[in-house]
């Protein structure tokens, strides 16, 4: 209640979370989304809700006797979220106030609680004391419900940014239809739905924001500065444009890799209005929830075509994936490019800043990896004979000119690729087998249009993406 009254998003679930968010080592985060990938958010939130379930329920054992001691777990509790919230960059001044209403809260019922419980220390239970405890109990929680959903609709700004959304009129592509592209079963589409795209941020609670309150600086090694609102960008010649984007994190064969059509404005056309300086080599991109990204400059500037986009598929952007304008930026991984719920633009140099995950140990330039992926056959048993093996390779912004695959450690067999429309997205590939029976392994690699073939020796994500060749197993018969 406290939170939708402020109109902050720090209750203390999402400031425990995010603090933790801001502070997880690399390895415990690639950890955490190898184990529950895009659900790594939604297990934190249970994370948190167990510890303090635990907490609070020793806090109520100890209170019965000694009040203050259940009390300190409780001030322990309220304390971390009041400074978590303290702590982050979209708190404001009033951000701290749903945790330190929690912990007033929490501190009264558990006196309610403890009180009821008392005369059973001395006593034997004569129904009254147990009935009032649980009578109690009930009416806390009903009220707690109450109040919440009662603060949700106080908020209401999740229910006018969804409006707001829906009620948009963009400009269209003149076309969705994807290329010519593989047909075989279990083949992953040439255009990935915004529903099956991947999410990895930082943000525990995603940015509310409604167009018309969104508003972009660029600044700073500028010869000038330059705000945007949502209706300035739409005034503006709009770009519409099939990007891949693809996760730092994503281990080799993962699906932390999707094909979408974009569309918005050229990064480069607001640039050159504001005029970069030439020893500027950077921006600090900033989103909404405090999230900053480094990103090479001269990326903005070329021919890949970077853009503040606002649109996917023909959709305006998902709020969860950066809703209403996030940057998209061929070649590089997200987490150097790709800041949703975008505020700010800051001109400056890599040596005058350190971005969210660079002091984390990840490399500061982030070009994506050559790599290639089998999709199909993949977990299942095949008959023998003839077998499509299907999958996608991706360099973007440098591009795939072959993909080969072998059996067994055999020779090398190149497969048929799909249409390439563009270097910034991934290709399909497919290739006919004629598989006998028994177990057998299959790996694919790609070449970019250069000839180099891909990484073969295996490495982790971290420090600036994963490399190795995806290997499958297959049984036939």
């Amino acid at each position: 209640m406290a939170a939708g009254l402020l109109g902050t998003r720090q209750t203390p679930v999402v400031a425990i979370g995010s603090a933790f968010i801001d502070r997880v080592p690399p390895w415990l985060k690639d950890l955490a989304i190898s184990w529950f990938g895009t659900h790594d958010k939604t297990a934190l939130r249970i994370g948190i809700l167990v510890v303090a379930a635990a907490l609070a329920a020793i806090g109520g054992m100890l209170s019965v006797r000694r009040y203050w001691a259940g009390a300190l777990i409780t001030i322990a509790l309220a304390g971390a979220a009041v400074a978590a919230a303290i702590t982050r960059a979209d708190s404001g001044q009033t951000g701290f106030l749903p945790s330190a209403f929690a912990g007033i809260t929490a501190l009264i019922i558990l006196r309610l609680f403890s009180r009821r419980l008392e005369p059973l220390l001395d006593f034997d239970d004569d129904g009254v004391s147990r009935r009032g405890f649980l009578q109690l109990t009930a009416g806390v929680a009903l009220g707690s419900a109450a109040v919440a959903a009662a603060g949700r609709v106080v908020g209401g700004n999740r229910a006018a940014v969804a409006d707001a959304r829906s009620q948009l009129r963009l400009p269209k592509p003149p076309t969705l239809a994807p290329p010519p592209g593989v047909q075989a079963e279990g083949a992953v589409p040439w255009a990935t739905s915004n529903d099956d795209f991947y999410r990895i941020d930082t943000a525990l609670s995603v940015p509310q924001i409604l167009p018309s309150d969104w508003q972009l600086r660029i600044h700073g090694m500028v010869d000038r500065e330059l705000t945007l609102t949502f209706d300035d960008l739409l005034k503006r010649k709009v770009l519409h444009k099939w990007v891949t984007l693809t996760c730092v994190s994503n281990e080799v064969g993962g699906d932390l890799i999707g094909n979408a059509l974009w569309s918005g404005v050229l990064l480069k056309d607001l640039l050159d209005e504001v005029g970069p300086a030439p020893q500027a080599d950077a921006i600090q991109s900033t989103s909404k929830d405090g999230f900053t990204a480094g990103t090479p400059l001269p990326t903005l500037l070329d021919d890949r075509q970077a853009m503040l986009a606002f649109a996917m598929n023909g959709e305006p952007l998902p709020v969860e994936h950066g809703f209403p304008v996030r940057i998209v930026v061929p070649g590089l991984y997200g987490y150097v490019s790709a800041t949703k719920w975008l505020v700010d633009i800051e001109v400056t140099r890599f040596d005058r800043f350190e971005a969210y995950w660079t002091p984390r140990g990840w490399s500061e330039l982030g070009p994506i990896k050559l790599s290639s992926r089998i999709d199909t056959p993949l977990g299942k048993k095949v008959e023998p004979g003839p077998v499509t093996v299907a999958g996608v390779a991706w360099d973007q912004h440098v591009g795939v000119s072959k993909v080969e695959v072998r059996v067994d450690g055999g020779p090398w067999s190149q497969a048929t690729l799909a249409t390439d429309p563009s270097v910034d997205t991934w290709r399909q590939w497919h290739w006919t087998w004629d598989a006998p029976r028994g177990t057998h392994v299959l790996q694919v690699r790609a070449f970019d249009v250069q000839g180099n073939p891909q990484i073969e020796a295996s490495a982790p994500p971290a420090p600036n993406g994963a490399t190795g060749l995806h290997t499958i197993s297959v049984k036939v018969g």
